[in-house]
Formats: structure tokens, sequence, C-alpha cells
């Protein structure tokens, strides 16, 4: 039976007016458009960047870590923001800088004076976040004219040994300087200052954090020396305890064994 409902009821209105349809729901669609075409625009930076090596620095040698290295120049390219001028001068000064210095000559052998020292080396084990680690023991250095040029080539072999046990995939290396019974003796600042123009200059986003353990109150007032030298790398230093070492960057296996308890 139908139900009649008077004209005067409240309900009248409502229930002579027509049911609302559904309109069909529009899924949203993620765009991979950008996505997939950021590998395509950075490779045409990177020829940007080849093409004006070869253009305005010919005289800059060419293969692994010359102009049309094009992982390298894409690596500039992220430190220049995408920034083609730039990436092409950073790099260039980078590669000259490579060639002066003698870095492809520089090898195990031509270190090892100054390595048996055991001021610096890199870790056999790679760190919780699968980063290779350069550790330097601050008090087995002695800042020597002698030794200045020395002490470079080693710091510059670490880098690079660091560099080469980098795993598929990982960009950064960790820096540990023990500084557990640092004297005014072991103060160097203008070896700390060419660490960190190297690392600024040449190896630019290399480094993705820096552990200074156990600083005593000595070191302070050199530290705050090189702090504004520094520049960004200053961010990513860390001050923190041996045990923080242990327990935050390392696995019980992996601990260097300076570190251990």
């Amino acid at each position: 039976m139908a139900l009649r409902v008077p004209h005067s009821h409240p309900l009248h209105n409502f229930m002579q007016s027509p049911i609302p349809t559904k309109k069909p729901i529009r899924l949203c669609r993620v765009s991979t458009q950008r996505q997939s075409s950021e590998p395509i625009e950075s490779h045409k930076l990177v020829v940007e960047v080849k093409e004006k090596l070869a253009r305005d620095y010919k005289g800059l040698p060419i293969g692994r870590h010359g102009r049309d290295d094009e992982e390298m120049i894409l690596w500039f390219l992220k430190d220049r923001r995408f920034d083609v001028q730039a990436a092409a001068d950073k790099l260039a000064k980078a590669i000259k800088w490579r060639q002066e210095f003698g870095v492809s000559n520089l090898s195990e052998d031509s270190v090892k004076r100054i390595a048996r020292t055991g001021k610096a080396y890199v870790h056999d084990s790679l760190d919780v976040n699968d980063r290779p680690v350069l550790i330097v023991v601050a008090t087995k250095h002695f800042p020597s004219e002698k030794d200045r040029i020395e002490n470079q080539e080693l710091c510059v072999y670490m880098i690079e040994k660091a560099l080469s046990k980098l795993p598929d995939g990982k960009q950064e290396i960790l820096g540990i300087f023990d500084l557990r019974g640092f004297r005014k003796e072991n103060a160097d600042f203008e070896f700390i200052k060419f660490l960190f123009e190297v690392l600024y200059c040449y190896y630019p986003r290399r480094l993705g954090h820096v552990l200074y353990v156990d600083a005593p109150f000595i070191f302070m007032p050199l530290w705050q020396l090189v702090k504004p030298l520094l520049k960004s790398y200053a961010s990513l230093v860390r001050f923190c305890s041996a045990e923080t070492v242990r327990k935050e960057y390392f696995t019980e296996s992996t601990i260097p064994d300076a570190f251990r308890d």
C-alpha cells in the first residue's frame, strides 16, 4: 500500500524531491612525469657541463676524474644545485688541483712512512649507516714543517681510500677525530684548515658527519678558530663520547679497536 502524506505535512516536500544520483568518484592519480623526467633533465645538464668544460677548459684531462667523467660532473652539479656555470667552474678547479697535487700518484707505498705513525687510517668495517670510516688520532699528530707535505698527502690518500670503499648507492663517509689525550702540542690549525678546504672544494658533500670524540677543554680555543672556516661543514660536527661512538655508530662486531671498552 502506498504511503500518502498530506500536503501540509513537513515530509511531503522531502518525499517529492528527486533522489540525488551519485556522481562517479574520480580517482586522484599521482603523476610520475616529474619523477621520470628528473634523470633525463639531470643528464641534459651533465652534457651541458661536459660541453662547457670541453669548450672552456680544453687542457683538462679526460677519463676517470677528468672533464668528461659524468659521475663526477653529476656530483658537482648536485653540490652547486644544478647551476651549470658554477658546477663547471668548481669542477675545473678540482681537476686542476688533482693534477697539481698528484692525486693519481698517491699510493700506500708513497705514504707508508707517515702512515706508520698511526695518526690516520680507514677502518676495516663500515658504520651502521654503511659509510666508510676515516679515523684521525690527534695524539699521534705533531705539527712539523718537515712533514707538512707528507701529512697533506696522507690526508688526501685516506680520503680517496675511504671513498673507494663506498657501497653501491652510498655517497658519504664518516670522519672520526679521536681527541682523547689531546694536548697543545697536537694542535695544528693549518692542517685542519687544509683538510676542510680539500673536502669543501674538491670532495664536496662527501663527508656525512664528523665526530669529535672526548674533546678536552684545551681543544676548544682551536675549535673556535677553525669553526668559521668550516662553512657548511660546521653543522656536520658532533661532539660526543667514545661510548656514543660504540653505541650509535657501530655494532659489537664492527667497533674500531681503539673504541672498545
